[in-house]
């Protein structure tokens, strides 16, 4: 995270008549940590005016509380247990997914196989709504699961939307987890992979996070919306090939751009 200074937030409402100093720059972390992978507390100390001793005594209580985890290897902070769950718990009666419901349900009908839509939570994909093929054999719902984002077509096409070194911050191991043999297992891999992701404006996974399934998956442009998120479309893989993909793929990339126009 790059940083010039003390982090000016915008308010919603009247200032309190009784401030409290650090209340409000726990607030503050967390919206740091909706806005980088990682931080580190020198650069919490820096966003805030304080003293290191006194940014790590406010991470110490949110490490503690769950809302944020140190990271063994880099020593960085990273968004914890409790953040995810309560971010999900509200998601799950936020209105992204009604504004978006009407985009799954096009593509499912139009292309009869099952979509889901997806967020970038850290390393992972968490699917977060879905709507199931129409066909007797096809791809179960995913939804409410996790899953190592570089097995996953949507975690693919989100990850691209990432710089460089936030790329880095959320996956520092040159060995990646995987899911199946066809999982992508090495950084270097995967940093190729997402060339061909910014290259085409979707991504492709081949029996990557489940034997059987291929998917293709089409992010949304970062900002637009309060989160990364992603629409993917699953098949099995009988039912898919190069020519299957590329369609899949342009016409998800086209019903994303769609959807995003009337959003603006």
């Amino acid at each position: 995270m790059k940083n010039s200074g003390v982090i000016d937030l915008p308010t919603t409402g009247p200032a309190p008549q009784y401030p409290i100093e650090s209340v409000d720059n726990a607030l503050k972390i967390i919206h740091l940590l909706g806005q980088h992978p990682t931080l580190r507390l020198t650069e919490v100390a820096t966003a805030l005016g304080v003293a290191s001793s006194t940014a790590h005594r406010l991470l110490a209580m949110l490490q503690y509380r769950g809302f944020v985890r140190r990271d063994t290897t880099s020593q960085a902070y990273r968004p914890g247990s409790a953040l995810s769950s309560v971010s999900f718990a509200i998601l799950q009666r936020f209105d992204v997914r009604e504004t978006l419901r009407p985009l799954l349900i096009t593509i499912n009908e139009e292309l009869r196989e099952t979509v889901h839509l997806a967020t970038l939570d850290g390393s992972v994909v968490r699917f977060i709504d879905a709507i199931e093929s129409p066909q007797a054999v096809r791809v179960v719902s995913r939804l409410g699961r996790t899953m190592p984002a570089n097995c996953t077509s949507s975690g693919k096409s989100m990850l691209a939307t990432l710089t460089p070194n936030e790329l880095r911050e959320i996956l520092p191991n040159d060995t990646l987890e995987t899911v199946t043999d066809n999982s992508i297992g090495r950084f270097v891999d995967l940093q190729r992979d997402l060339e061909l992701v910014r290259e085409r404006g979707y991504a492709v996974s081949d029996e990557e996070s489940e034997s059987g399934v291929s998917s293709v998956a089409a992010a949304f442009p970062v900002g637009l919306l309060p989160m990364r998120l992603a629409v993917n479309v699953s098949v099995p893989v009988n039912r898919m090939d190069a020519t299957i993909a590329r369609r899949l793929g342009e016409r998800l990339a086209e019903a994303v751009a769609d959807a995003t126009n009337t959003l603006l």
